[in-house]
């Protein structure tokens, strides 16, 4: 028994011991002491001779050292064992290498292919350790010799890599385009790594060459795949009457009748506010839907595309449509965004709240979820907000808030009894609901909060009145209420009467924002360019520069003075909200591939 116990704990000595100089070993290698890591590894090898990380371990700190014949030695030694692994030959091929005896290194490198012909298996270890040296000619040839050894195995992604590295684009689309067709990899993967090489520009060189190896594939081997991946180039690209086409294929293949991804097109189209390609879009799955949501669903998209800066003679139009639709489709439970839809019709295009407070309170009696019914009680709040029903919206926006605490419309309500507040005068509530808010799972919201929050505190510290708070307040419910030349008016009394306030800049921003909607673009960049030039050092001055960027890019045309407004928020404002937006947007007029 004691002996039985002795052997235990020697053992478990052993076990720490080792570990503690692997530990070792490695921490002085990250370190750069390699003089220290070497002593360790000479005994790790030694106690361990087949651990191929020890060996390479040593390996690495003897070259650092510049020891290449200690390096060499060991090296020689290792490769006459007949457990030596394959990638030894690479390590010494390298060490005459780094010696700069290049016929050498040949030599062993060519060994170690040839050790594929004994196990093909051994071609990703060889490959891949090609690859780390930047031995890409060696790493190909190594992965298309196990290939054709043995079919089973793939090496098409890391082939792709090489290819794309050594310039030869053509090849690269074809080894993905490979693991996509032989179901290797998800296509996610693979469109992701393609997509560094395209850019939104199809006459880019790229561009063509995948498009035209994708026809060629389609050529010799007809299928669907080809289609949804041409699809995917011509949205890249935003050329939405080829992915259309693209899609229109599909759909006539496919036997299941399924509009999915005609609607995810339109979406796309429609996001890009590209109206005129997204009509043709929605028109289709209009004709051809077979389930009704999925129809009614277009026949909306196709009813905001005219409200897009619609007369009152369109508006006019457009009410016998809603009327139309509802004739149809009832008042069904299946069918509740007919009744939102035309409820905010009602209310934001024709000021007529409270027909559209009846139907949504009719609404509320039919069956339904707890998450359509908050999607209901949300928009029933926002049309009370309209008609100034302050009380009546917030408790509707009060019970969403308590029935889902945990989920992102359950804090989008909290934000609405925020900004109902606001806009009622209770600007202590409204900052108690903000702060909880600031950490809100999005990030939208939570930048959001965060601003009015700031607002709130910032002009209720200087102006124990709130004179100008409130006047702001007004103001940015009136432009709630699409009354937006009263909205402009008010700012403008802030910014004549109140100069110098804190309140200002906040002021600069909305009326600049309500400028642009209607299209005064040159008055909104007077007020962005004010914010920039006297509050540059404020909350508010990633706001300027972003709109400022948008403006020049999406309507001035001045793409040079976008890109420096783009580039100040991607120097100075690394935590802003549109971070994300502004680098991407500064890489495209830059002529970046955009992921």
């Amino acid at each position: 028994m004691r002996y039985l116990l002795f052997l235990i704990l020697f053992f478990a000595f052993q076990s720490f011991s080792l570990a503690q100089e692997d530990f070792l070993a490695k921490q002085y290698f990250n370190d750069g002491d390699y003089e220290k890591a070497a002593v360790f590894y000479e005994k790790l090898v030694e106690r361990n001779p087949r651990r191929t990380d020890y060996a390479e371990g040593l390996v690495a700190c003897y070259q650092q050292l510049e020891r290449y014949g200690d390096a060499q030695e060991f090296l020689l030694k290792k490769i006459e064992d007949s457990y030596a692994f394959p990638t030894f030959f690479i390590e010494l091929g390298y060490n005459y290498t780094l010696q700069n005896q290049p016929e050498k290194a040949t030599y062993y490198y060519d060994r170690a292919i040839q050790k594929i012909d004994e196990n093909p298996n051994f071609g990703y270890s060889i490959g891949y350790r090609f690859q780390k040296y930047a031995l890409l000619e060696e790493a190909k040839s190594s992965y298309i010799k196990a290939m054709r050894l043995k079919p089973d195995l793939n090496y098409d992604y890391q082939l792709a890599r090489i290819y794309g590295e050594q310039g030869d684009i053509e090849k690269m689309y074809q080894s993905y385009l490979n693991l996509i067709w032989e179901g290797r990899t998800s296509r996610s993967n693979v469109l992701r790594s393609m997509d560094d090489f395209i850019s939104e520009d199809p006459s880019n060189e790229n561009n063509i060459l995948l498009r035209k190896v994708l026809l060629k594939n389609a050529q010799k081997k007809p299928d669907i795949l080809w289609n949804e991946l041409l699809s995917w180039l011509f949205v890249q690209q935003k050329q939405y009457s080829g992915a259309f086409a693209q899609e229109k294929a599909i759909f006539k293949r496919r036997k299941d009748g399924s509009l999915d991804r005609m609607e995810n097109l339109g979406q796309i189209v429609l996001e890009d506010k590209d109206y005129k390609e997204a009509v043709p879009i929605f028109d289709f799955i209009v004709e051809n839907a077979s389930e009704p949501r999925t129809k009614l669903n277009a026949q909306l998209h196709l009813i905001d595309i005219e409200l897009v800066d619609a007369t009152e003679k369109k508006l006019d139009a457009i009410e016998k449509k809603f009327e139309g639709l509802i004739s149809i489709y009832g008042y069904q439970s299946n069918t509740l965004q007919l009744q939102v839809a035309y409820a905010n019709f009602l209310t934001f295009k024709r000021e007529r709240p409270e027909p559209a407070i009846d139907m949504l309170k009719k609404s509320l009696n039919l069956p339904m979820g707890r998450m359509t019914e908050a999607y209901i009680k949300l928009a029933l709040g926002d049309i009370l907000v309209y008609g100034q029903k302050f009380n009546a919206a917030l408790i509707h926006f009060t019970q969403v808030q308590k029935k889902l605490k945990n989920d992102v419309l359950g804090q989008e309500a909290r934000f609405k009894v925020a900004q109902t507040s606001f806009y009622k005068g209770d600007f202590d509530w409204a900052l108690t609901q903000l702060k909880v808010l600031r950490g809100s799972t999005s990030q939208l919201i939570a930048n959001d909060a965060m601003q009015l929050s700031l607002t709130i505190s910032d002009n209720s510290l200087e102006d124990s009145t709130q004179t100008a708070l409130k006047k702001y307040a007004r103001a940015d419910l009136l432009a709630y209420q699409n009354k937006t030349n009263d909205a402009i008016e008010i700012l403008e009394d802030i910014l004549e009467n109140h100069k110098g306030e804190k309140i200002e800049d906040e002021a600069l921003l909305k009326q600049g924002q309500l400028l642009e909607s209607q299209k005064k673009y040159e008055r909104a960049e007077f007020n962005y360019k004010k914010i920039v030039e006297f509050y540059g050092q404020d909350i508010l001055a990633d706001d300027a520069h972003f709109a400022l960027g948008e403006l020049y890019s999406n309507f001035l045309d001045q793409p040079e003075k976008a890109k420096e407004h783009y580039e100040s928020i991607i120097m100075s404002y690394q935590d802003s909200y549109y971070f994300p937006k502004a680098r991407k947007n500064f890489r495209r007029l830059r002529g970046d591939a955009i992921n």
